[in-house]
């Protein structure tokens, strides 16, 4: 594909189409329709199928309930006349037929029948177990590709697995019978002289950053949690206290070696083809066909390939940052007074007088505690002198507060609640069971009085005394000088470079022995709701590094990328992994 190819596009002549009343088909290069453009979906392989929201596709969530019959075919009968779509797979083969293939190729795997398999497929989020048909522990890059060619040969869908931390068991396929191909032999931490570190797939959080530090005192920006992978991490976003300064943990990715759906092994570079990078895509040369992946990759990469390294440029440690933290009290008292605490708090954030990159910020509510915390890469003088003041000024005098100049290590441990930064390449045994959901705030539909009210009103009343535990985590991401924002929507498949907060709503059981209760799925919609239908003129999108495992195919599309961006994705999915090899609920194309 080329630059041509979108120049094709843009050289529509849409004032035909406004003058027509027939729907015009582009031929698969665009995977909308109807609306303005009055695209159809006939003959299309995204599916003969327009969905209420404007998309193609072949399934029921596009065929049924709101299916635009004037833009392609509707109901059960409504399939795909060109290339054959699978969404799932139609059959498990049996264990011999792709057992025989990666023996063959000497892949080392594991089966249901090995004494270790529970443990290797025992999901992060006990409330999500999946069986995998076989579990794939490689050493070698050459072992993936060999795998990924056996799958696809037997139809047997293939995710990645990291470090496993997915809220969604994605990375156990999101259903039983798929392949899981386990990176944890690949723990590569190194850094050349443009340090620029080279990290194996399967290195998790703290893993990596103690290493760089302890080489040559650099850092990157990540989460918090030491032990979350860095495959899932970096390539669906990865926020931390220091990405407003240094951007999220996608933006540092220069390169990537990476196997793709029909086991070609490629090098991903932005140098090769660096007029095509400007423009935010590289394209690469295999089996002759030009592809940009590596776009398709920061942002979406469990749907193309398995990313097998990392190349990730780094920024020196700081001397010193400023861990700080705010507990406040009563603000599940009334909903109007504390929404009153909000608006100040999100117009101090946005304060460009007080406010720069060197802020990280974020909040967090359970229903009986509330507290803001962060770090500043700045001095503790001015902390207290210039942050302090004004973000306490209108809230209720603090119950606790600290403000402390640490080491970089010193304040990655103190974020790490109580974790190592060193985490095991094997056995990992940190699980949790749990539902989660996420809301994306635009700096364009920052949140209002009557949503901050309503949002706490839910709190207080359904919350402050719930059957099981939860917890509300609003984090800054916009403002002045916000390094995340600072990079445009083209730059990759992460489409979310307008957020001012992002919120995550998670609840939990507190006893993983027990079932798990649907109250907590009814709870924490309700916390999304509250906000979403206070502001029905807003369009909240979600954040995919908290998938939520409830929404459809197609919720998931429109809350995890913008029109445009899925659009392109589609299209380059139908050219790298046209069998769907790289699948789970919500894969791209899906």
């Amino acid at each position: 594909m080329s630059e041509a190819f979108y120049t094709l596009v843009l050289d529509v002549d849409f004032e035909f189409i406004l003058d027509h009343d027939v729907p015009i088909s582009l031929m698969d290069s665009d995977a909308t329709c109807g609306g303005t453009k009055g695209y159809t979906c006939l003959g299309s392989s995204f599916g003969n199928c327009c969905s209420t929201n404007g998309w193609c596709g072949s399934t029921s969530a596009y065929c049924g309930t709101g299916c635009q019959s004037g833009f392609g075919t509707c109901g059960t009968g409504a399939t795909t006349t060109s290339i054959s779509k699978t969404t799932s797979p139609t059959s498990t083969p049996t264990p011999g037929t792709l057992g025989d293939c990666l023996a063959k190729k000497n892949v080392p795997i594991h089966l249901a029948s090995a004494s270790d398999f529970g443990q290797l497929s025992k999901p992060y989020n006990l409330r999500l177990p999946y069986t995998p048909a076989v579990i794939v522990i490689p050493t070698t890059v050459q072992h993936i590709s060999d795998a990924v060619t056996c799958a696809a040969k037997n139809n047997v869908k293939i995710q990645p697995r990291g470090g496993g931390h997915g809220y969604a068991s994605f990375s156990l396929g999101g259903q039983s019978g798929s392949m899981v191909i386990d990176l944890q032999s690949f723990q590569t931490i190194t850094l050349d002289s443009n340090n620029v570190a080279t990290v194996g797939g399967g290195v998790r959080l703290g893993n990596l950053a103690q290493a760089i530090y302890n080489q040559t005192r650099r850092a990157l920006p990540h989460g918090t949690c030491p032990g979350v992978g860095i495959g899932g991490h970096a390539t669906h976003g990865g926020y931390g206290y220091s990405s407003r300064a240094w951007g999220l943990t996608l933006d540092t990715i220069v390169a990537l070696d990476v196997v793709l759906a029909n086991g070609t092994a490629v090098h991903a570079t932005s140098t090769a083809y660096p007029d095509i990078y400007f423009v935010s895509t590289t394209f690469f040369q295999t089996d002759d066909q030009k592809i940009d992946d590596y776009q398709a990759l920061r942002g979406a990469a469990d749907s193309f390939g398995i990313v097998t390294k990392f190349y990730l440029q780094t920024q020196p440690a700081p001397a010193s940052v400023i861990n700080w933290s705010f507990s406040i009290p009563n603000v599940f008292k009334s909903a109007a007074t504390s929404a009153g605490y909000m608006l100040h708090i999100q117009s101090f954030a946005q304060n460009a007088t007080i406010v720069d990159r060197k802020l990280g910020m974020g909040m967090y509510m359970d229903g009986s505690g509330f507290s803001i915390s962060g770090t500043y890469f700045g001095t503790l003088a001015d902390f207290n002198n210039k942050i302090k003041p004004e973000l306490l000024r209108t809230l209720p005098t603090p119950s606790s507060s600290s403000a402390t100049s640490m080491t970089w290590l010193q304040s990655l441990t103190a974020l790490a609640n109580g974790q190592p930064l060193q985490q095991p390449t094997t056995g990992y045994n940190q699980h949790d069971d749990f539902f989660a959901k996420s809301v994306v705030v635009p700096t364009s539909g920052q949140l209002t009085s009557d949503t901050w009210t309503a949002y706490f009103d839910y709190m207080i009343k359904n919350g402050v005394n719930a059957a099981n535990p939860w917890f509300s985590i609003i984090n800054l991401y916009g403002g002045p000088d916000s390094q995340i924002n600072a990079k445009p929507s083209s730059f990759s498949a992460y489409s979310d470079r307008e957020a001012l907060w992002v919120i995550q709503h998670y609840g939990f059981t507190g006893n993983t022995a027990a079932p798990f209760p649907g109250g907590i799925l009814t709870f924490v919609d309700g916390l999304n709701g509250a906000i979403t239908s206070a502001q029905p003129g807003t369009t909240f999108p979600g954040y995919s590094n908290y998938v939520d495992p409830s929404l459809t195919a197609e919720q998931a599309h429109k809350a995890y990328f913008d029109t445009a961006t899925y659009g392109r994705l589609v299209v380059i999915k139908q050219q790298v992994d046209p069998g769907k090899v790289f699948w789970n609920p919500q894969a791209v194309g899906n």
